[in-house]
């Protein structure tokens, strides 16, 4: 049987050798024998499980658990559990596509807000009105003001008045949130919204720019759920060799 150093291991894997360590700590792979020189020994086996982590952690999504499933998909294998592993990982894939529909619907749903014929001077409301109206918390109200994506304006006793264009906002922003698009995304994509009426949104929300004004990047939500997809049907593949092999 092959064995390899921690070092030869991470060269393989293209990490440092602390990335493998880690690995370990963290029961992504299966712990290592030591000689009695110390030396940590590994098979294939754990070639294979390291190559499995990189993959994982490509695309990472954090929306909904879906880090924690596929940690515990890593785990699982790492046990030699590939059925459960094999189970774990449909699992994550069926979650990615319905998170794709999620993303696309929510793109339709903001055409179709922003397509609605505008009526003015239906609202006048305070903060604790539109967050009853939208069934918004004040405290979500109050982070997207803080991050930006709204500016309301203030009366003259300095409360907060939304008129019918920062509904309209509110309800875009809520939509996008829902199906986390991130702040950074949603923001760039109202930018644009602004500069050009007749953007095309799905592009915009899934296109990373820097301008004067924002300087962020943006996570790319619909390329990152597909590339994601791409990525647990390659474990999928790889479960199923790693049980023929190992089992």
């Amino acid at each position: 049987m092959t064995t390899y150093k921690t070092s030869e291991v991470a060269k393989i894997i293209n990490v440092h050798p602390n990335t493998i360590r880690l690995y370990e700590k963290l029961e992504l792979i299966p712990k290592a024998e030591h000689l009695p020189n110390g030396y940590r020994i590994f098979t294939e086996f754990h070639i294979k499980q390291c190559k499995l982590v990189r993959i994982a952690f490509q695309i990472e999504l954090l929306q909904r658990g879906l880090r924690k499933k596929i940690i515990k998909m890593l785990k699982m294998s790492a046990k030699d559990s590939f059925d459960d592993a094999i189970i774990l990982a449909r699992e994550y894939l069926n979650q990615i596509k319905q998170e794709q529909i999620y993303a696309e619907e929510a793109i339709i749903i903001v055409k179709k807000i922003l397509s609605e014929k505008k009526q003015k001077n239906i609202y006048n409301l305070k903060r604790k009105e539109v967050s009853q109206l939208l069934n918004i918390s004040i405290d979500t109200l109050r982070n997207w003001e803080m991050n930006g994506l709204i500016t309301i304006k203030r009366k003259s006793n300095g409360y907060r008045i939304y008129n019918d264009e920062d509904i309209q906002r509110l309800k875009i922003i809520r939509t996008l949130r829902y199906a986390n698009y991130s702040l950074e995304a949603i923001l760039y994509m109202l930018y644009q919204l602004s500069q050009n009426p007749s953007i095309d949104i799905k592009v915009s929300l899934n296109t990373s720019h820097k301008t004067d004004n924002i300087t962020s990047v943006y996570d790319q939500l619909i390329i990152s759920l597909s590339q994601a997809e791409k990525n647990i049907c390659q474990i999928l593949n790889m479960l199923y060799e790693m049980k023929n092999s190992f089992s």
